[in-house]
């Protein structure tokens, strides 16, 4: 109990200078990034004359806690779908930056005679541009809607997701004396293997639990259960040798294909802020003046390489990826900046004990500058192509727009390209499931079934059972390794196309069933002793009976068709609450029809009738598809749904028709009071006098409603409250009655 006091203390000096420092930074519209930096500066050791923090270990832990709950965030803000939708120019733009810095990094450090590893990191630390002052520069300036912004968030989307692989990398490189390319490859692979695995499990797996549990859920144990999977996920991912950082995103990247992710990015903002605080906050500690002053020259040329080098290799890269020089060159100033996952990176330098402790101070001031430095790039991104513009013959310029601007950019590729790429994905995806499964049946069920069946007579029983079920599990994988896209769009097309296309075809299904087979053959040659020979026909009779098992096909078809649902379900409620479009409206356009979305006015003329009553379909020839109620969805209305004000109608029709609709639906509403003030409800007393014509009347028969617009609310008794009136009671002379209406109404009752 001795380390609490110490650790609130400790945390209790982090929060207020942080708190006191960022308020600062906010009043003065620069990013909170820096504050945090600044206050740990502040409070950290090497500065004498403030309060410093006593126990650093502890802070580094919480730190680290704070890499993995940023990177969590991050991977829930992150869509693997939204990189396949980029194309191949964010991605050509995002290595050539990379690599590109990367190697000025290299080099300078090497100018600098600094060790081998400081230098690759560094390299590693130069390349990463921050997502998060980026996006705050862009704000601050009113860019963040402009189509050049939207090009550099792209690009720095994937350097997040390459920095998350880079530090698996450098991990690898720093776990080995003299890493080969041998090595390189392998540790490629091994987080290519892992990363298709976890990604293919998590999005079959989690979206059935939270499917299953949703009723059981509320904010408070979806915060917890989402933070146990990052935490989860965080230390299998340590127990094949990655970082917990890594396993943190991954985790993250699954759960934001999910429809509950945008809650739990809410409700895990808050977690995140609090110890990415503390992370930030500890990187600032780090800073040691002296070592800036030793080390000024150092900080001075990297400021200056990342300055020159984005904007010269930024643009470049993004001129490769299909920008015209302009464009480019506002996409490559806006990326001269290095911030968080330098620092992630440097942290892991650090913690592995491969860098110099003069390197971590060093990029913090340089991410200080450079970061303070961003809003006058951006906005001098336009005066230099200006001046470059004027300098360099125009027909240079041209040449330049029209080498970038002319790369292909046909939705019709190749039919070949696209059918043996898709082949080749989902050979190596059922591959490595298929790996998975073995790996698994061999480390955990073949010793359970040996303990189960002891004694070598038994060992082969043992080994038998084992084998039986390995090939059923992962029997569904083979046989779609090798029947999917046999029938496709683009198979057929290309076989019914010309006689030569019917050979190469077939052989994709010949080395697709040969790598099935030489499943079935790694598992009898780990559990027999058969021959060769022997091996390879039990593999193919194995393969052909999976081809046509009927079983193996709806199991197959089942798996496949659960994961894509649970790939989609985001989308799908995004559909259902209409914040996206049916993915039919495709279809729709080759016909001329489209579908549009209207919201009935508070005071349309249609609320309270029904679709059959309204005719909309003859008076306008369209159709109402769905009605969406607040958070309800109700598709293929019929006739007897009511309309409601507020419902938006998702309706089908080409444009002339949906132009008649919105006019109809704008315009058939009740006009609008003028005499809006005439309006108010005022309070009246009446007596009954003898000339009354109410006496002897029932409340229903003296018409105060129906005639006059008027409402009895009580008879006076002499009581301290109100009677009510009843229906069947009739006026007497005297009656004291308390009649509630508009001025005017009240005024004829009276009169009367």
């Amino acid at each position: 109990m001795a380390d609490i006091p110490a650790l609130i203390n400790d945390l209790a000096l982090i929060l207020i200078s942080a708190g006191i420092v960022t308020l600062i930074f906010k009043k003065l519209k620069q990013p909170l990034v820096l504050g945090y930096i600044v206050a740990g500066f502040m409070v950290s050791p090497h500065m004498p004359y403030t309060a410093s923090v006593d126990d650093m270990e502890n802070i580094h832990l919480w730190a680290n806690i704070g890499v993995m709950f940023l990177l969590f965030s991050l991977g829930l803000d992150f869509s693997f779908k939204k990189i396949i939708k980029m194309g191949a120019s964010p991605i050509i733009s995002t290595m050539t930056i990379i690599f590109s810095m990367s190697m000025l990094g290299v080099l300078i450090g090497h100018a600098f005679d600094w060790s081998r590893m400081d230098c690759i990191f560094l390299g590693g630390m130069l390349a990463m541009s921050s997502t998060t002052i980026i996006y705050k520069a862009f704000d601050d300036l009113g860019l963040r809607q402009q189509q050049f912004a939207g090009l550099v968030m792209s690009v720095l989307i994937l350097e997040d997701i390459l920095a998350i692989v880079m530090m698996v990398m450098l991990s690898a490189i720093a776990s080995g004396n003299s890493p080969d390319g041998g090595q390189m490859l392998g540790s490629i692979l091994r987080i290519g293997f892992f990363l298709v695995l976890w990604l293919v499990v998590g999005i079959f797996a989690i979206p059935l639990f939270l499917r299953s549990v949703r009723r059981l859920i509320n904010d408070e144990v979806l915060l917890i259960v989402a933070l146990g999977m990052c935490c989860a996920m965080a230390v299998f991912s340590t127990k094949v040798g990655f970082s917990s950082a890594f396993g943190a995103f991954i985790m993250g990247s699954i759960l934001a294909e999910t429809i509950e992710a945008e809650k739990i990015e809410k409700l895990v903002e808050p977690v995140k802020n609090l110890f990415g605080a503390i992370f930030f906050v500890s990187v600032g500690m780090l800073v040691d003046p002296q070592i800036l002053v030793n080390y000024a020259p150092a900080i001075a040329a990297l400021v200056l390489t990342i300055l020159v080098g984005q904007a010269v290799f930024g643009s470049f890269a993004f001129m490769l990826g299909g920008e015209s020089l302009k464009s480019a060159m506002r996409c490559g100033f806006s990326m001269a900046q290095i911030g968080e996952f330098s620092f992630i990176i440097a942290s892991l330098g650090l913690s592995l004990g491969v860098i110099s402790d003069f390197l971590y101070p060093v990029v913090v001031a340089v991410s200080v500058i450079t970061t303070f430095l961003t809003p006058y790039m951006i906005r001098l991104a336009t005066p230099a192509y200006s001046a470059l513009e004027h300098r360099l013959p125009s027909r240079l310029i041209t040449s330049l727009n029209q080498l970038a601007m002319s790369q292909p950019n046909s939705q019709k590729d190749n039919l070949w390209q696209q059918l043996l790429s898709q082949m080749i994905v989902n050979t190596i995806i059922y591959s490595i499931l298929s790996s998975a499964v073995i790996a698994l049946m061999f480390t955990f069920v073949l010793p359970f079934m040996r303990q189960l069946l002891p004694g070598w007579e038994l060992h082969w029983y043992a080994n038998a059972i084992t084998g039986v079920l390995t090939v059923l599990l992962i029997s569904p994988f083979l046989r779609a390794m090798i029947m999917k896209k046999n029938r496709s769009e683009e198979w057929e097309i290309l076989w019914k196309d010309s006689n030569r296309n019917r050979l190469p075809l077939l052989f994709t299904v010949l080395v697709r069933a040969v790598i099935a087979v030489s499943f079935i053959f790694s598992i009898c040659n780990y559990l027999s002793r058969f021959t060769n020979a022997i091996m390879i026909t039990i593999g193919i009779i194995v393969v052909i009976i999976l081809i046509c098992s009927r079983s193996v096909k709806q199991r197959s078809i089942l798996l496949e068709r659960l994961f894509i649902n649970n790939l989609r379900s985001r989308d799908i409620e995004a559909q259902v609450h209409g914040k996206k479009r049916p993915l039919y409206e495709g279809k729709l356009l080759d016909r001329d029809i489209h579908i549009a979305d209207f919201d009935v006015p508070n005071n349309s003329l249609w609320m309270g009738s029904t679709l059959k009553h309204l005719h909309l379909g003859n008076k306008y020839g369209i159709h109402v598809s769905s009605i969406l109620r607040g958070g309800l969805r109700l598709n293929i209305p019929d006739g007897d749904s009511i309309i409601f004000p507020g419902d938006r109608l998702q309706v089908i029709g080409s444009d002339d028709q949906l132009s008649h609709f919105k006019q109809a639906i704008e315009s058939e509403c009740f006009p609008e009071d003028l005499e809006v003030e005439k309006r108010e409800m005022k309070l009246r007393q009446l007596i009954i006098g003898a000339d009354s014509p109410f006496i002897g009347k029932t409340l229903q028969e003296s018409g105060i409603r129906n005639t006059y617009n008027c409402m009895v609310v009580g008879l006076e008794e002499g009581k301290e409250n109100l009677s009510p009136f009843p229906a069947n009671r009739h006026f007497h002379e005297g009656d004291i009655i308390w009649v509630v209406g508009e001025e005017e109404s009240l005024q004829a009752l009276l009169d009367n």
